[in-house]
């Protein structure tokens, strides 16, 4: 009890984190209302939108809608700058705060080139300030699932992995920035700094090892890329393509082991089907690291049929299994979730130096470099 008392005590007088927000499109709102769900943490304004959703988020919040960026980072009650505009801009902002002593968190990716991004982290890092790119996947339980299934080789050891994105275009207009290179710097890295991330936090860093772009016919707009990234001894395919009506926009991932695979569903994984042949234990420990989920026997096992053998290796199995999990929960409460996560991962740190983050400044650069050399190598011809 005493203990309680005393944590209560020390929150309470945790100082109170001002938050401004620049730019709000349509993540804007979306984010600003799970960001402020954090304890001690208050909207001072927000600047760099003349969106009429920016007043009126403004009003909502009690805030004041700043006419400047300036204006905003000069007020002394301001900590951390919260950056949700395009890429093209985020070098240039995320500098202004950070000169202007403030915090910054920025939407993916950090940056739109390696110099730059380097220079942010640098000089973040020079000045005791967070430079975090909001890379959420990593707060997403099913991210700690599948990193616990790799490390503890349930499924045996994994050998090769995918990611498959089939966007929809249809609110992206030709003279959308999303397409001009120089605004968005290209699907690598505007898109796909998200699933270099995600696989390096399971498997380590990655190196490409080739990357390929096509462009829509008739037209010097580039709608599909990929890459092959090697993380050890092991192949990861990444696709991204902007080319579906909104109704077909989905997105899929699957991890392959030696006695299994994994599929996962959703840009932010929701849902998963696990299959695998596994033995009494690894049955066990499938339903234990995936509470709550289904599981259908497509077969049994007994006597000499227990014995199989796959890469030069012996193996021991009783059943053949399915395991559906996730598939009750909802995307955006998910969604919402991961936003509440790291924001409060990130002013944690704030208050307690010591405290581990999941996301860090290198996590934000490193996916950029990976994300750079994929798109100078589907380039480089």
């Amino acid at each position: 009890m005493k203990d309680d008392t005393t944590n209560e005590r020390i929150m309470s007088e945790l100082k109170e984190l001002g938050l401004g927000i620049i730019g709000f499109g349509g993540f804007g709102l979306f984010a600003a209302q799970h960001f402020l769900q954090s304890p001690h943490l208050k909207l001072i304004g927000i600047a760099g939108s003349q969106r009429e959703e920016a007043n009126r988020a403004a009003a909502r919040f009690g805030a004041t809608h700043f006419d400047s960026i300036d204006e905003m980072l000069a007020r002394p009650d301001l900590d951390i700058v919260y950056i949700a505009t395009p890429p093209f801009l985020h070098y240039e902002q995320s500098m202004q705060a950070l000169r202007a002593g403030k915090h910054v968190i920025c939407e993916k990716p950090l940056a739109t080139n390696e110099e730059q991004g380097r220079e942010m982290v640098e000089f973040a890092r020079s000045k005791g300030l967070l430079m975090v790119t909001n890379l959420m996947q990593r707060y997403n339980p099913m991210f700690e699932r599948i990193k616990t299934l790799i490390d503890k080789k349930i499924l045996g050891e994994f050998l090769h992995g995918y990611f498959e994105n089939y966007a929809g275009d249809e609110g992206l207009s030709p003279q959308h920035w999303f397409w001009n290179r120089e605004l968005s710097g290209g699907i690598f890295i505007e898109h796909g700094v998200h699933f270099f991330d995600l696989f390096a936090g399971w498997l380590g860093d990655g190196k490409v090892e080739a990357a390929q772009v096509c462009k829509r016919p008739g037209t010097d707009l580039e709608d599909q890329v990929q890459a092959t990234v090697r993380y050890g001894d092991s192949l990861v395919n990444f696709y991204h393509g902007f080319t579906q009506v909104g109704r077909m926009d989905r997105q899929e991932m699957r991890l392959l082991f030696e006695r299994g695979d994994v599929t996962l569903h959703e840009w932010v994984p929701t849902r998963a089907v696990i299959r695998g042949l596994v033995d009494e234990a690894g049955t066990r420990a499938l339903m234990d690291l995936f509470p709550g989920s289904i599981l259908d026997v497509t077969g049994n096992y007994g006597g000499k049929d227990r014995a199989v053998r796959g890469r030069n290796k012996e193996f021991e199995i009783a059943q053949n299994v399915e395991i559906r999990y996730g598939f009750d929960h909802n995307k955006m409460h998910l969604y919402g979730e991961l936003l509440r996560l790291m924001i409060r991962d990130q002013t944690s740190y704030l208050y307690y130096p010591e405290t581990h983050r999941k996301i860090t400044e290198q996590n934000g650069l490193t996916s950029l470099l990976t994300a750079v050399e994929a798109d100078r190598l589907a380039h480089r011809a």
